[in-house]
């Protein structure tokens, strides 16, 4: 689903992914274009490490969220609190299919509007 989710953002934003951390190339961000801000970031993570059973590398995806919402959905199949970001503006989603892809997508896109710049008011 990764790869799908990564597809995704190119052909809707035209966002490419963006490796930051030389020890896991695997894990990156997608930006705005205008702000530089993160609206997403995709990591590889030891099920272990969101409290799952086993030790086998899963995908994930971090999304800005409305707390309302991280607080709902953290308590359903596939969303935990943000995995190495703020639980309270973070939502990890899995991409083991879990989720639909849909789903995701549409976070992604709540994520970026969240993110995105904002407009300056006139006096």
């Amino acid at each position: 689903m990764r790869d799908k989710v990564l597809k995704w953002a190119l052909d809707t934003y035209g966002s490419t992914p963006e490796s930051l951390w030389a020890k896991t190339p695997d894990d990156v961000v997608l930006r705005h274009q205008s702000n530089k801000k993160w609206y997403a970031i995709l990591m590889k993570v030891r099920r272990s490490v969101l409290g799952l059973d086993g030790d086998e590398i899963i995908d994930i995806i971090n999304v800005k969220c409305d707390t309302l919402e991280i607080d709902f959905l953290s308590h359903q199949q596939g969303f935990f609190k943000g995995y190495h970001m703020n639980k309270n503006h973070w939502l990890t989603i899995l991409l083991d299919g879990s989720v639909p892809l849909e789903t995701v997508c549409g976070l992604i896109e709540q994520s970026f509007d969240m993110t995105a710049p904002k407009l300056k008011k006139k006096k």
